[in-house]
C-alpha cells in the first residue's frame, strides 16, 4: 500500500507514523511518501519518522519530496494536512477577528474564511496531481477548514474525497469511558457540518442509551469548559435541545462570553502553537530520539492517527463499516443540496463514503446549519473563481460576521492581509 502525506513537514506527521505502527498487523507493507514545500521541516520529520520505524523494525519505507507529482504518483491514499502560510498565517487569521471585534479563531468566522480562500486553490492542485498521477487514489482531507475544503474538492476536485476530523472519534472514546463499554459497541447518531455538529443519540450493542449518555456528557462538560459563563450557556442550550454539542458551537451559542474571554487572552492559540512547535521540532531533531515526545499532546489532534488509519482500514475491507466523516450529502439529509458536504454517520466504501439517510434536522439545528452551509458554498465559489461578490455574500450570511456596514471593509482587510497567497484567484 502506498500512502502519500501532503504536508509531511507538519508536527502531526509523527503522530500518523505512530498510528501506522499500531496498525502494522493490518498493513504489513507500506510505502509512505512525505511531501512538503518546507524542505527543512520535511527533512526533520522524515528523519524522525525513520528512527521511529527502525526502532520497531516496521516494514514501512519512507521517501521525502518537495515535488507534489512525485509524492502522489501511484498512491492508494493521499492524506492532506497542509496549512498554506504556516502557523504564521493562522496567527494572522486569529488577529483579523480580534482587530475587528469578532471571534478570532482558526476555522470559524473570519479566520476560517481567510484560511479557506488561501487553501482551496492549493488543495485543488493536489486533486489535479492525483487525477494525473494517482487515478485510483482516495483523498483523505484533514486540511482546515476541513468540511469547507472537502466541499471544494467534492464540487471541483474530480477525485474521491472524504473529510476527516478527530472530534467525532474523540467523542466515541469519551462515551465508551463514560458508559463502560467498548468503542466498537457504540452507535452514535449525529447531524451537522464539520466543527458545527450535534450528537442526537447513542446506542450500545443496539440498546438505546441516549438519556444516560447525555446526562454523563453534560456532567463531564461542567468540568471541561474553560469559562463558567460559556459553560452555563452551553449546558442550557444542550438541555433545551436534548443534544450534545460540538465544542465549536460555543462561538455561536455563547458569542459574548467567548469574545470577553478572547479579550483577556494575551496570546492567540496560534501564537501558543508556535511555541509548542518550536519545542516539538527541537525534540524531533534529537538523533537519539525514536519515540514521539509527550509535548505532542499539547498540539491537539488527539486520536488523529487512529481516525485516519481506521478510515483507510475500513476502505480496504470495504465491508460497509459506519464512521462519522465529512462527505457529499447525496440526498441523505433532507433540505440540503446533494453536493453539500455534511459531517454525519456514513457507510465507508472502497472509494469513499455514503452519508446514511436521516430525518431533516429540527428547525433549531437546521437554521444554523443552513446559514453556515450557505456561507461555505459561497466561500467555495469565491475560493475557486476569485469572485468578490460571492466572498462578500459569504461574509454577509455568516452569523459571526458583521453586517453590511462593515463587511466590505472586513473583506478588504482579508484580501490585503492574504495578498501573497491569493494572486491566482483574486487579482
Amino acid at each position: 500500500m502506498r500512502i502519500a502525506i501532503i504536508g509531511g513537514g507538519s508536527s502531526y506527521s509523527p503522530e500518523l507514523v505512530d498510528g501506522l505502527l499500531q496498525f502494522s498487523d493490518r498493513f504489513p507493507r507500506i510505502d509512505l511518501a512525505m511531501m512538503d514545500v518546507d524542505a527543512d521541516r520535511l527533512r526533520i520529520t522524515a528523519e524522525f519518522a525513520r528512527r521511529m520505524l527502525d526502532r520497531r523494525q516496521a516494514s514501512v519505507r519512507i521517501t521525502a519530496s518537495e515535488d507534489l507529482d512525485d509524492a502522489v504518483a501511484d498512491a492508494d491514499y493521499v492524506v492532506a494536512q497542509i496549512r498554506v502560510g504556516g502557523i504564521a498565517a493562522r496567527v494572522e487569521d486569529e488577529r483579523l477577528g480580534r482587530r475587528h471585534g469578532l471571534i478570532g479563531q482558526e476555522t470559524t468566522g473570519v479566520g476560517g474564511f481567510a484560511c479557506a480562500l488561501r487553501t482551496i486553490p492549493a488543495m485543488l492542485r493536489v486533486a489535479d496531481a492525483m487525477r494525473r498521477r494517482a487515478p485510483n487514489a482516495v483523498l483523505i482531507n484533514f486540511t482546515n477548514p476541513a468540511g469547507l475544503v472537502t466541499e471544494a474538492l467534492v464540487r471541483h476536485g474530480g477525485v474521491p474525497c472524504v473529510g476527516l476530523c478527530n472530534i467525532p472519534i474523540g467523542l466515541e472514546h469519551e462515551l465508551a469511558e463514560l458508559l463502560g463499554c467498548a468503542a466498537e459497541a457504540l452507535c452514535v447518531s449525529s447531524v451537522g457540518l464539520n466543527h458545527l455538529s450535534w450528537m442526537t443519540g447513542v446506542a450500545v450493542d443496539g440498546a438505546d442509551r441516549t438519556a444516560e449518555a447525555l446526562e454523563a456528557l453534560w456532567a463531564n462538560a461542567q468540568e471541561g469548559w474553560e469559562d463558567p459563563a460559556t459553560c452555563a450557556a452551553m449546558l442550557d442550550v444542550m438541555r433545551r435541545l436534548g443534544v450534545y454539542c460540538n465544542s465549536y458551537l460555543k462561538y455561536f451559542y455563547a458569542t459574548e462570553s467567548m469574545l470577553k474571554r478572547q479579550s483577556t487572552q494575551p496570546k492567540t492559540r496560534g501564537e501558543e502553537v508556535l511555541e509548542i512547535e518550536a519545542r516539538l521540532f527541537e525534540a524531533y531533531r534529537e538523533p537519539s530520539r525514536s519515540e514521539k515526545p509527550a509535548a505532542l499532546s499539547e498540539r491537539g489532534g488527539a486520536h488523529y492517527s487512529t481516525a485516519a488509519l481506521r478510515l483507510i482500514d475500513a476502505m480496504e475491507r470495504d465491508d460497509g463499516a459506519v464512521q462519522t466523516v465529512s462527505c457529499r450529502n447525496g440526498g441523505a439529509i433532507p433540505t440540503f443540496d446533494d453536493d453539500a458536504v455534511v459531517e454525519a454517520p456514513a457507510r465507508i466504501r472502497r472509494r469513499g463514503a455514503e452519508t446514511l439517510p436521516q430525518a431533516a434536522p429540527p428547525p433549531a439545528i437546521r437554521g444554523l446549519m443552513q446559514a453556515v452551509k450557505a456561507y461555505e458554498t459561497l466561500t467555495v465559489q469565491a475560493g475557486v473563481s476569485g469572485d468578490r461578490d460571492a466572498a462578500y455574500e459569504a461574509m454577509l450570511i455568516h452569523p459571526l460576521m458583521p453586517g453590511a456596514e462593515r463587511c466590505g471593509a472586513l473583506l478588504d482587510d482579508v484580501l490585503a492581509t492574504n495578498r501573497a497567497y491569493l494572486t491566482e484567484t483574486f487579482h
